[in-house]
């Protein structure tokens, strides 16, 4: 829970900018659409928490 809090944070954070510096392109719609994923905490959110987590846990492991 606290990862899914920060990370929507951090998406949400990084998307203000890259639409008030109207940097757009696919690497905005891909932080656009974490970021839904994230708030909404759709059906889709799971499998999506479960590859943060394991990107996580592989970047922890390094």
């Amino acid at each position: 829970m606290a990862v899914t809090i920060s990370l929507v944070g951090i998406f949400g954070l990084v998307l203000f900018f890259l639409l008030r510096s109207k940097t757009l392109g696919y690497g905005s719609a891909f932080i656009a659409i974490m970021f839904g994923f994230f708030l909404a905490s759709t059906g889709a959110s799971g499998p999506i928490n479960q590859l943060t987590h394991a990107v996580l846990d592989a970047v922890r492991n390094l």
